[in-house]
């Protein structure tokens, strides 16, 4: 007994399924080896202009204690999207022609640090920065925050809070306030001066008075 017969309206049915549902298996692919939607650079921090009048908002502070801060009370790297975690999707978003296996871990890249210069190939040689370190936002107000708030400002790739970078030349900036390390490739000052006015206007931290006089000064030359 021969089946139903196959009009051309059901095959034409048919095939616009097979599209949709083969797009949308491409696009979970895509998910689970990229992660979220891949940005080309960071997010631009707002201009100078803007940046000064911001840093003019910030309350000013001298910095709190360390008391009760520990790294765990801002939990990362958070996962994003199937394997990916903060991380990765950081060295994804700014490298150049990064590959990642099926655990989301960048296998093969090319990455410029954006605070020495330096070029590197081994996301090995990379630390993803806090521009506005967790030690330093504990003592700017974070530590009256929940640990739910706390999370969110540790795995932020909304605003300009994230960047991968050469992790020596991070192990040197530490938990260090603008007042107390700048990035060595002077020419970077103003953008980070910019992202780290951005980070701390956003989520309403203190400034101390050397901090503020010291991103003044940056945002005056820009």
């Amino acid at each position: 007994m021969s089946g139903p017969r196959t009009t051309p309206a059901r095959r034409s049915r048919y095939a616009r399924r097979i599209a949709v549902a083969s797009g949308l298996t491409a696009l979970l692919g895509a998910m689970i080896l990229g992660g979220p939607a891949a940005q080309a650079d960071p997010p631009a921090p707002p201009d100078a202009a803007t940046a000064r009048t911001y840093l003019g908002e910030l309350t000013v502070k001298a910095e709190g204690s360390m008391d009760g801060y520990s790294r765990s009370k801002f939990p990362h790297w958070i996962t994003q999207s199937g394997a990916c975690n903060t991380r990765e999707v950081v060295l994804k978003r700014d490298g150049e022609g990064v590959e990642q296996d099926a655990k989301c871990a960048a296998v093969k890249g090319t990455w410029k640090s954006a605070y020495d210069g330096a070029t590197w190939t081994q996301a090995s040689d990379l630390d993803i920065d806090h521009i506005v370190p967790l030690a330093q936002a504990w003592r700017s107000g974070a530590n009256s925050w929940t640990q739910a708030q706390r999370q969110a400002f540790a795995n932020d790739l909304t605003r300009s809070q994230l960047i991968a970078v050469t992790d020596n030349v991070n192990q040197q900036k530490g938990d260090k306030d603008p007042a107390q390390w700048m990035p060595p490739l002077t020419s970077y000052a103003c953008t980070y001066a910019r992202m780290w006015v951005a980070v701390k206007h956003h989520y309403k931290l203190t400034v101390d008075s050397a901090e503020k006089t010291k991103l003044t000064s940056v945002l005056n030359g820009c």
